[in-house]
């Protein structure tokens, strides 16, 4: 049995449709800004594997509110990982691209000197750094720009956004990765099952989607494939200010997802999948 923390973000939700039979823990049964629950919680259920898809995800509400955002997304994760050090347990934790600077062009090495920008960045970095620490098997799992058919995100805000409007100014100067959740929640499991036989894989991974792209050129995308002809203009990051800073590289290096078997997934066939399922809704 997989015990997974999360229940209605976006990779957990496409975690229960692959894995349903795993024990999924929202905030009603493991409030991430009680770490000591958390590992309580693995403790008792002694599951084969953990896999933590929850974490405090409001980037610019993390600057007013750095010390719960901590507790969230680094202290929680510290005692998952002592826990399932304790029993010996692999536990796959996401990340972000958030934790590098995103100055220059090329993509970032899992290795490379991070840095982040702002709070959300700088909690995710301390709770990679609380589960290495932890010493046990483990996988941390960078990600970038998720996207589904659920909850919020910049693919169902453009299509709101694009049925309301003739034209939209979006960022040109950011680059990542958009990662379908459906993807990230496949690879999480593929991840998992493979540390259990294979301790020696233990380190950290990027997981992001193909071919890297700009908003811009991502919301074009999105409305082409919708239907809808609202045009886009680029804009600078500097005409769209927000409270945290966000990354203007976001390119992630994913060549170590060969340990796996893993390639970057096409977020075109993804979000073709995404529209799919909100057309169905």
């Amino acid at each position: 049995m997989i015990l997974i923390f999360g229940r209605t973000g976006q990779v957990a939700k496409e975690l229960a449709r692959l894995e349903p039979e795993a024990l999924f823990l929202g905030r009603d049964k493991a409030d991430l800004t009680d770490p000591a629950a958390c590992a309580d919680a693995i403790l008792s259920a002694r599951p084969e594997a953990v896999i933590n898809a929850a974490a405090w995800t409001a980037v610019d509400k993390a600057e007013a509110e750095e010390e719960t955002a901590r507790r969230v997304n680094a202290e929680a994760p510290g005692t998952m990982a002592r826990a399932c050090t304790e029993l010996g347990i692999p536990l796959v934790h996401i990340s972000t691209d958030y934790v590098f600077d995103g100055s220059g062009t090329t993509p970032w090495l899992p290795d490379d000197t991070t840095a982040p920008l702002g709070a959300y960045g700088r909690t995710k970095l301390a709770g990679e750094e609380a589960v290495r620490a932890a010493g046990g098997v483990h996988a941390i799992l960078r990600t970038s720009w998720v996207f589904s058919a659920h909850g919020t995100n910049f693919v169902k805000t453009m299509l709101r956004l694009g049925a309301e409007r003739d034209r939209l100014t979006i960022v040109a100067d950011q680059v990542g990765g958009p990662t379908p959740a459906a993807d990230i929640a496949g690879a999480c499991l593929a991840i998992a099952e493979a540390l259990k036989p294979d301790p020696s894989k233990s380190g950290t991974y990027h997981f992001a989607g193909t071919p890297d792209v700009s908003w811009a050129d991502f919301a074009r995308a999105i409305f082409a494939r919708a239907g809808l002809r609202t045009s886009v203009e680029d804009i600078p990051t500097s005409a769209y200010p927000t409270p945290a800073r966000r990354p203007a590289n976001s390119r992630l290096d994913c060549s170590g997802l060969e340990a796996f078997g893993l390639t970057r997934p096409d977020w075109r066939t993804g979000l073709d999948a995404v529209l799919a399922e909100l057309r169905n809704e």
